[in-house]
């Protein structure tokens, strides 16, 4: 093609005229600021989790007289509409939950102890009733000896209790523990309110306020619900468990009916350690294996039907939360803190969960479905 004068040439095309864009896609730019901030959150994470496993004689007794006290203040408001001075009504009511703590420590106390006095008789007791499965393990050690595997069953016996001295430590807070959680808790309860008005008023925007406001609100309310309703659950699971532990011929069905309860408390651990408790207890006290695995297994029934029905329709109506993140929560808190932290993990997903539907709302631009 010749060219005019004046004209050159651009590949195929003459000076002029519009240059198709392309329609390669350019490659994703990384933004070094982006890099930075998130390697600044991740060391800043990183840095609080540190703290809080270090710290924790100091940070676990204050996040649990927060959590409890935020699930008690609204038994405090309700004592304040029939006059009672809130300092007062958070005194009655620390008084109230101690006392029926101390009903079920009382329960669970008095077998735990008649029990770990006969170890060596109960130990014996339990060999003796585990010799029902010594052909199945020679079988089992014959089949090994056959492939050349190594003989593990060889040394089998039965577990030795030299954990119980140090899990007691471990689950057992420190009476400075215990005090600075009794009073962090009555000054959380009874300061509540001047507490949250506060925090709404550190905010100068009005929407910030607002929304400050309806997340305490909304804790407030959906804690308090969580307690009342799981207790009342766990309480109905303590009733059931011990009537099924009378019915069976096990003994101190109180007891068991109110480790039950408490254990309850804790999410996946506590009905699986029941359930272990229950099956140890039933192969011991029962005259055959098979009358001991009974009231385990009405206790796994009672257990799955809670689980997967009663509790999802109750609580799940005012807050759904994942069984994934219910499960990486549980174990997270409980790596952290131990028990209690297995305790305070629902709660503390609770409140994750309702400050993150705040701040980021459903509204708000999301990810285009599947």
């Amino acid at each position: 093609m010749r060219a005019f004068p004046g004209e050159r040439m651009l590949g195929n095309a003459t000076e002029g005229t519009p240059v198709p864009d392309s329609k390669a896609e350019t490659p994703p730019v990384i933004n070094r600021a982006e890099v930075v901030a998130f390697a600044l959150v991740a060391l800043l994470v990183i840095v609080i989790v540190g703290v809080l496993y270090l710290a924790r004689a100091f940070f676990l007794p204050i996040t649990m007289a927060f959590i409890v006290g935020t699930m008690l203040s609204p038994a405090a408001s309700l004592l304040e509409r029939y006059r009672i001075p809130r300092a007062l009504g958070a005194v009655l009511i620390v008084i109230a939950v101690g006392a029926a703590v101390s009903f079920m420590v009382g329960l669970i106390a008095s077998p735990v102890m008649d029990w770990s006095s006969r170890l060596p008789e109960l130990g014996a007791i339990l060999r003796e009733k585990l010799h029902v499965f010594d052909r199945p393990l020679a079988l089992w050690q014959e089949l090994q000896s056959m492939v050349g595997g190594p003989d593990t069953l060889a040394n089998l016996q039965l577990p030795k209790f030299e954990w119980v001295q140090p899990t007691l430590e471990f689950v057992s807070p420190t009476f400075a523990e215990f005090l600075l959680f009794i009073a962090t808790l009555i000054l959380f309860i009874a300061s509540w309110k001047d507490l949250r008005r506060g925090l709404v008023m550190t905010f100068s925007d009005r929407a910030a306020r607002l929304r400050t406001l309806r997340i305490l609100n909304e804790v407030e309310t959906h804690l308090g619900n969580y307690l009342l309703t799981v207790t009342m659950i766990n309480v109905g699971i303590g009733i059931v468990t011990g009537a099924i532990c009378a019915a069976t011929g096990m003994p101190n069905p109180a007891g068991l009916g109110a480790l039950a309860a408490t254990l309850n408390f804790i999410p996946i651990i506590g009905p699986v350690a029941m359930f272990v408790v229950l099956v140890v207890v039933g192969i011991i006290s029962s005259p055959t294996i098979g009358a001991g695995l009974l009231a385990p297994a009405c206790f796994a029934v009672v257990t799955f039907m809670e689980g997967h029905f009663v509790t999802p329709t109750i609580v799940g109506r005012r807050l759904s939360l994942n069984a994934l993140a219910v499960f990486l929560a549980l174990a997270f808190w409980t790596w952290l803190w131990g028990p209690m932290g297995a305790f305070l993990s629902s709660p503390l997903l609770i409140v994750a969960l309702i400050v993150k539907e705040h701040l980021m709302p459903v509204n708000s631009p999301q990810l285009p479905e599947d």
